[in-house]
């Protein structure tokens, strides 16, 4: 699974610019997972995080009684912020326990899920959880060769306890909708929770 790997990280720098930081985290009884830090290409104020090892085997439905070693969902996340207002760089053991949740606890990582981390994202921060948003505009899908399912690249939006526990009862799209209406930075790694009521 090393050659998917390999064209993960292809794909990434191909659409982010050149990795300027890694770091790897294995956990026992999984694959190895490496975060990504890009700081983006000349005049983008953007610092953004990518795993990379998420993507080497097919995640596998929790119900389903055998793993397939082929087919199945394939997915990275990535986590865009703004530079400079809090240590962001700190996050690189979150992402990388969230990126191995589907090893750990055989969940299937999807855009709208809630996917939460128990502590701080980074130090300082108000968000302990994220919402997983739809691909394709930051990383285009990574096609590869049949039967495999393509790779997606899942962007990954902070959110607040309160945030979450709305996203809970109401959905992902009606905070999505309440972030939109209040145009929030969703960047800001320091950003206030959205009003919810």
């Amino acid at each position: 699974m090393s050659d998917v790997l390999a064209l993960v990280e292809a794909r990434l720098c191909s659409a982010l610019g050149d990795v300027d930081a890694r770091a790897a985290v294995t956990f026992l009884g999984t694959d190895r997972i490496e975060v990504l830090r890009f700081t983006g290409h000349a005049g983008d104020d953007v610092v953004r995080y990518a795993t990379l090892g998420m993507s080497a085997q097919p995640m596998t439905d929790p119900t389903s009684a055998l793993a397939d070693p082929v087919r199945g969902p394939r997915a990275e996340l990535v986590l865009s912020v703004r530079p400079g207002r809090a240590d962001t760089d700190q996050v690189l053991r979150p992402l990388a326990v969230l990126a191995a949740s589907p090893q750990v606890e055989g969940v299937v990582v999807a855009p709208g899920a809630s996917l939460d981390t128990g502590e701080p994202l980074w130090p300082g921060a108000p968000f302990t959880s994220v919402l997983v948003a739809e691909p394709g505009g930051l990383v285009e899908d990574l096609e590869l060769p049949e039967p495999m399912d393509p790779v997606r690249f899942l962007p990954l939006l902070p959110m607040t306890p309160n945030e979450a526990a709305f996203k809970r009862v109401q959905g992902a799209a009606a905070l999505e909708e309440r972030w939109l209406r209040h145009g929030t930075d969703l960047r800001d790694p320091l950003r206030r929770g959205v009003p919810l009521s």
